[in-house]
């Protein structure tokens, strides 16, 4: 194969000399840990669709109408975790599962349970997804006709203006117009990361009995403490028990699993794990073991009680379980190899975990996209740096773990050690796309500015794609969406009016007829008014969830682990008074790239050198560049953005400004709502609908990514991509939050000693530049070629797709294209 005569990564090379089994990469790691080379063998199957959650969670809420919702809620749970099935597998050390063995997905009605009745039958057609034909009657009879007219969806809907609703969906409540794409309802909370070093210290008796010590000196006379109070505190306290009566389900199967066990060996480990889920969740944990195992017990009751769009974010895992790792070796409890047999046994449970999003939106969430950032380094609550060996141990387990799971992502600052740095660069070079770097030094002032202590801002985490959360102090709640600004663009070209789908439709404000717009200027003050309109209703509906959330969600586990829910005694989803929503940005902007390179060569070729009217480009547009491709090549000509280029880039700066200061126009009742560039894999799915735009990208292709240039125009270098990223910051407000940067590098850019030393040397640049988030896709793009023509070959091919990895052949030719298309820099 032609490819094999090039610079490859580590992935490339086992995949070409066949060796890229299911199973850990070196013959050391296959040797120490047979076990997880044993479950990995398994873990490849197509994710099935499991009911159980759905049915139990509606059974409850069938006869419990007359109570509050947080009780409600609390009893669901406590109703699911009492009855759903238990299963441990063959050689698993950590235990515990959402539905059933193997891979699976679960279904939330109270969300969007109305599209089940549908949407199941697509699933299982598409194959994507295994679906029982018995599973889909069930939920057709016993879980949609409950949750008719009372899903949080339907209620959300009913709130929208006409005109927004129709901006949104268009003729489908379920799917996205392609002007906006919406994730209301699919999920309850755009992200979360919750305390585990709380439930690790305290256990869930300890934070029952603070609820029940509460309760008691509840003044009984203010009538509040009975009507909002009361029942929060007696939710957390049934949920405290529903978790500790779980595990000890498991306990009591892992004694009787042991009773009928021959093999000595499992025998032992079966009582190990029962003696395990005996203490933890309800005690502190002691060991490494009933720590990682607390840790996913907590993770699986998030799960079960609500979904959320970046699944439920490790952590930092480094920081809370180096304390029992440290002390287990200490006292030659574990080794190194029994310590990483115990992290991989949680990520293959993680893996099990498949989320599955209500919509009739494609391409959103491609390759069965998972986000629970697990994070590693960054600085203490004191500004020490944080790394620790196990810090270590853990990239370690991802350069030998084959699996795209977990999402592992690495905090970088200015002290971050060197050796550390190395490490890091070192998997970064073996091409599977991991880990993504976030920047203390980008992150950290910007809590600050938003009114975040010191410490909470040093202890922030990563959560879902690129955003971040505090724990503890975080509170805003709500899902967030996408606003597609080339459709801006495109409206403020055509007076409001708007070719998606092959249909033209006035979408827009009327701001008059662009070839009549006398400079550059006018044009960018069209665009503005064509912004400000969709960022307008995007708070419309942003304010819709806000009411809608508060009236039909609630979360008593994930607000007992919080410690402003419990001063407050409030649920999550109410409002609170306490606690800085400074780390969550929900008005996500697909196309920035797209949208600069268009006005950057609009205003070079028809303002500034007035080689080509108005006019000829409009109808170069709507031809979809048919006949006309000399003019196409003038545009993609044009100066371009990611190439430090001061024209494109100035302008690159404008937008990011009018960005800002639009969304600081509106407020929710929750306030103002922070801007990022996060579009997972939406910039795919906008761009099939879309025609032609004015930087030459032709009708039904992908919209640039996150805040990276157009696929395959950044042609200077990746350094030059950085600093053209830093000048587009305009740094007018403060409301910006994250901004997704992929990166794709030739392998032998990176190949030897100099090639590593220059990767260490870009990632310190990306840091001293301040900017947000970077992460590198490193592999040759004939191989990806080979891997569309030869997916057999490629099986187990993983890729950086957007906030996440995933396997290369799980994705549609329109991402994977996507990715081939993005410029593979052949130098720094």
């Amino acid at each position: 194969m032609e490819a094999a005569a090039k610079v490859l990564t580590p992935q490339e090379e086992r995949i070409i000399k066949g060796l890229d089994k299911e199973e850990l990469t070196t013959e050391e790691a296959k040797n120490k840990r047979q076990r997880v080379n044993k479950l990995l063998a398994r873990f490849r199957k197509v994710p099935r669709v499991d009911i159980q959650r759905a049915l139990l969670f509606t059974e409850s809420f069938q006869e419990t109408e007359s109570l509050p919702m947080v009780l409600r809620w609390a009893k669901a749970m406590e109703n699911v975790l009492n009855k759903i099935e238990v299963v441990i597998n063959d050689d698993e050390l950590i235990v515990g599962t959402c539905g059933g063995t193997g891979r699976h997905s679960i279904l939330y009605p109270e969300l969007r349970g109305c599209w089940l009745e549908e949407g199941l039958q697509r699933l299982k057609e598409q194959g994507a997804y295994l679906v029982s034909d018995e599973d889909i009657k069930t939920v057709k009879e016993k879980i949609v006709p409950y949750w008719r007219g009372k899903t949080a969806h339907e209620t959300y809907i009913s709130l929208l203006p006409e005109e927004t609703r129709y901006l949104i969906y268009g003729d489908d409540s379920y799917g996205a117009s392609g002007l906006m794409q919406d994730n209301a309802n699919i999920n309850a909370t755009l992200n979360w990361a919750v305390d585990y070093q709380k439930v690790l210290e305290k256990g869930f008796l300890g934070i029952k009995k603070d609820a029940e010590e509460k309760l008691n000196s509840l003044d009984v006379v203010d009538p509040q403490n009975h009507i909002r109070k009361a029942p929060f505190l007696k939710a957390v306290i049934i949920v405290c028990d529903a978790m500790i009566a779980f595990a000890k389900r498991y306990a009591e199967l892992a004694r009787e699993m042991a009773r009928n066990e021959k093999d000595e060996i499992r025998k032992k480990e079966l009582e190990r794990i029962a003696e395990v889920c005996e203490w933890v969740p309800a005690n502190p944990a002691r060991t490494f073991h009933e720590a990682v195992q607390s840790q996913w017990f907590t993770q699986l009751g998030c799960r079960l009680e609500q979904p959320t769009t970046g699944v439920i974010s490790n952590g930092r895992i480094d920081q809370y379980l180096y304390p029992y790792y440290k002390k287990d070796l200490e006292e030659g409890r574990i080794n190194e190899d029994s310590a990483l047999e115990l992290l991989e046994c949680l990520w293959l449970k993680i893996a099990d975990f498949v989320p599955l999003n209500a919509t009739n939106a494609k391409s959103f969430w491609e390759g069965y996209a998972h986000f629970e950032q697990t994070v590693i380094g960054g600085q203490t609550r004191n500004g020490q740096d944080a790394t620790n060996e196990l810090s270590y141990l853990i990239l370690k387990s991802k350069k030998e773990f084959p699996l795209h799971y977990p999402d592992l992502s690495v905090r970088i600052h200015s002290q971050t050690p060197e050796p550390f740095l190395r490490e890091v660069c070192e998997l970064i070079r073996e091409g599977t796309g991991f880990p993504k770097l976030l920047n203390d030094e980008e992150i950290i002032p910007h809590l600050l500015a938003q009114g975040a202590t010191l410490e909470d801002a040093r202890d922030y985490t990563g959560c879902a794609c690129t955003e971040i959360r505090m724990i503890n102090t975080s509170t805003y709640m709500v899902v967030g969406g996408n606003i597609n600004l080339p459709a801006a663009l495109e409206m403020a070209l055509n007076d409001g009016v708007l070719k998606l789908k092959g249909n033209k439709q006035r979408l827009g404000v009327t701001t008059g007829d662009a070839r009549n717009f006398a400079t550059f200027d006018e044009l960018i003050n069209a665009f503005r008014l064509q912004v400000e309109y969709l960022v307008r209703h995007f708070y419309i509906r942003q304010t819709a969830l806000e009411m809608t959330n508060a009236m039909k969600l609630a979360a008593p586990l994930m607000s007992s682990l919080h410690d402003v829910c419990m001063n407050e005694l409030t649920d999550i989803h109410q409002p609170l008074k306490g606690g800085v929503s400074a780390d969550t940005g929900n008005i996500n902007l697909n196309g920035f790239g797209t949208a600069v390179e268009s006005l950057a060569a609009i205003k070079k070729l028809v303002y500034d050198d007035k080689k080509i009217t108005m006019n000829e480009l409009l109808e170069a547009l709507e031809a979809n560049f048919e006949g006309k491709e000399a003019l196409r090549q003038m545009l993609l000509n044009a100066p371009k953005y990611g190439n430090n280029d001061p024209y494109a880039d100035q302008i690159a700066r404008e937008v990011d400004a009018m960005l800002l200061t639009t969304a600081r126009k509106f407020k929710t009742p929750n306030g103002h709502q922070y801007i990022k560039f996060v579009p997972v894999t939406s910039h795919v799915g906008l761009g099939v609908v879309m025609g032609a735009t004015p930087n030459g990208r032709k009708a039904g292709e992908p919209l640039s990514e996150g805040i990276s240039p157009t696929q395959g125009v950044d042609m200077k270098g990746p350094l030059s991509t950085l600093l053209s990223i830093d000048r587009a910051k305009s740094r007018k407000y403060a409301n910006s939050l994250a901004r997704l940067l992929n990166i794709k590098l030739s392998p032998q850019v990176v190949a030897g000693e100099k090639g590593l030393q220059d990767l260490m040397s870009m990632v310190r640049t990306f840091c001293d530049l301040k900017l947000w988030h970077l992460q590198f896709n490193i592999l040759n793009s004939d191989i990806l070629r080979d891997a569309q023509k030869n997916p057999e070959k490629y099986r187990n091919l993983i890729v950086r797709v957007a906030g996440y990895s995933a396997y290369f052949v799980d994705l549609s030719p329109q991402l994977q294209n996507e990715i081939i298309n993005r410029t593979e820099h052949q130098h720094m």
